[in-house]
């Protein structure tokens, strides 16, 4: 049965605040698999949770979940699929994945009324859902960051790597630009201890308060870990290969800390 047939989703209201959005300033700093595994943390607090991977030229979230998919965002985006048809149900790891397609293009591309019908749909979609968690692409397009709704919390994920901080304040700099009231989190990814961690985002919100006159708070730190690395060459959620490890450990204590949206 379609989610159409067993909701009609036109008469449900546009909620936003339960969308989350995954971004980073530029790639290799862990962003998608962030994503996964957060909504995979939400997922095991009894959450229903819907994972949509918005980095549409670079799409790896079915690539890190060892998925086939044999229906994506690609396929809506031409027509030949609606955005509810194109949701894959995972079950062994209690979420469910809208995948992109490799190389298929940029959302960016994309005319601005496709792009607009495209979030309109994915906000109607939300009200199905507890938790929706958008992977946004890398970087600092104002087309693609038009996709999330204005209320639901955006994670920047960076690193102590400079040109990871450096990115990230660039995003942060466009995103308030556009959206002065935008709830922007910080998300400290491959930190060697707990106070690096906190030294890294203090040099990150240090440039915004002195330039953008904005402080960004701390929504976590994820500590370096060798098995994340390992479960991303299995092709396997993190949650369900290593549970107990740092990283693991370190997730789930963010998604406890996030509030349960009206």
């Amino acid at each position: 049965m379609s989610t159409e047939a067993a909701i009609n989703i036109s008469q449900l209201p546009v909620l936003g605040r339960n969308v989350m959005t995954i971004a980073s300033g530029k790639g290799g700093v862990g962003k998608t698999w962030f994503a996964i595994t957060l909504a995979h943390a939400l997922a095991k607090s009894g959450r229903k949770t819907l994972l949509f991977d918005g980095d549409l030229g670079l799409a790896n979230v079915d690539i890190q979940l060892g998925l086939m998919p044999d229906r994506d965002l690609a396929s809506v985006i031409v027509g030949k699929l609606t955005l509810e048809q194109s949701i894959i149900d995972v079950p062994e790891i209690g979420f469910s994945v809208i995948a992109g397609r490799s190389g298929s293009g940029s959302l960016a591309l994309l005319p601005p009324p496709r792009l607009n019908a495209l979030r309109e749909q994915l906000l109607r979609l939300a009200a199905l859902y507890d938790s929706v968690i958008i992977d946004l692409g890398a970087g600092v397009d104002r087309t693609v960051q038009s996709l999330p709704p204005p209320r639901g919390a955006c994670f920047v994920v960076t690193t102590d790597e400079p040109t990871a901080l450096t990115d990230a304040y660039a995003f942060i700099k466009v995103t308030i630009a556009d959206r002065p009231n935008a709830d922007i989190r910080v998300v400290v990814n491959l930190a060697e201890s707990q106070s690096a961690g906190e030294k890294t985002y203090e040099t990150l919100v240090r440039a915004c308060r002195s330039f953008l006159k904005f402080e960004p708070p701390l929504a976590g730190i994820i500590r370096r870990d060798g098995k994340v690395r390992q479960c991303i060459q299995q092709q396997k959620p993190l949650l369900t290969l290593y549970p107990n490890c740092d990283a693991a450990a370190d997730v789930e204590r963010l998604a406890r800390n996030l509030p349960r949206p009206p």
